[in-house]
């Protein structure tokens, strides 16, 4: 009895170190894991140095170019300015000469008139072709300082023979009102219409020429209007440009 009692427990005991060396072989597993961990951790210092060379040279290379490309497209833009010695309207030319006139600028008036025709001084609407004084180019530049009386024409109401110098005509038959700042302007179309017959349609037909009219109302008030006065600048059509022809002056006539 004894006998079987000793195998009994030597079985026993064979049994608990059999289960104890199936518990112990588990806990061998985590060290097989430290072994990954390791191998990470090495790499890394080497990863580091070789990241930060070749990145920071690949980006700014790249980087360089591509704010250039829009400067270069922005320069033909700002190099686009409005085209110099285009033809002007009939309003800039009439602008440009009124300009003039108020300033008594003979020399640009001169480089503004018709190059063969010169240009033509109506002192009222009826521009009477047979007796206007026409200046040319060369003779306009010294008109104003010119002493010689000329025969414009007769003085309206009292037929009077109107002989002035060209300073004195200008004076009274050119400017004399403030166009420039007081008038109404109008292309083609006439504002102010007294008792003389304006027959500017047809000594200049609108196919081949413009005028801009320059209407004041009145310059003083007490006169209630018969103190009107008007400009009309007539330019001839040659191609898209204008040459000035004609400087009719329009008044309150009896």
């Amino acid at each position: 009895m004894n006998t079987v009692k000793i195998v009994g427990r030597s079985a026993l005991a064979a049994v608990l170190l059999v289960l104890a060396g199936c518990n112990a072989a588990p806990e061998a597993k985590p060290e097989a894991t430290l072994a990954p961990e390791q191998t990470q951790v090495s790499p890394s210092p080497t990863a580091s140095p070789t990241a930060s060379p070749t990145a920071s040279p690949t980006a700014s290379p790249t980087a360089s170019p591509l704010p250039s490309e829009p400067a270069e497209s922005q320069q033909p833009q700002a190099s686009a300015a409005p085209e110099e010695g285009m033809p002007p309207t009939a309003e800039e030319a009439a602008t440009t000469v009124l300009k003039a006139l108020k300033a008594g600028n003979m020399e640009t008036i001169a480089s503004w008139a018709h190059p063969d025709k010169g240009v033509r001084f109506s002192p009222y609407a009826y521009v009477d072709t047979a007796t206007d004084l026409v200046f040319t180019r060369d003779k306009l530049k010294g008109l104003m300082k010119d002493p010689k009386p000329y025969v414009w024409r007769e003085f309206a109401g009292s037929g009077e023979i109107m002989k002035l110098t060209f300073a004195e005509y200008f004076k009274r038959f050119v400017y004399d009102a403030d166009f420039l700042n007081d008038a109404k302007t109008a292309l083609n179309k006439g504002l102010g219409q007294g008792t003389t017959l304006n027959n500017i349609n047809e000594v200049y037909p609108k196919d081949k020429y413009d005028f801009v009219e320059y209407h004041i109302a009145g310059v003083d008030p007490a006169n209630k209007g018969m103190d009107w006065r008007s400009l009309r600048l007539v330019f001839e059509k040659i191609g898209e440009d204008h040459a000035l022809v004609g400087i009719v002056h329009d008044q309150w006539t009896p």
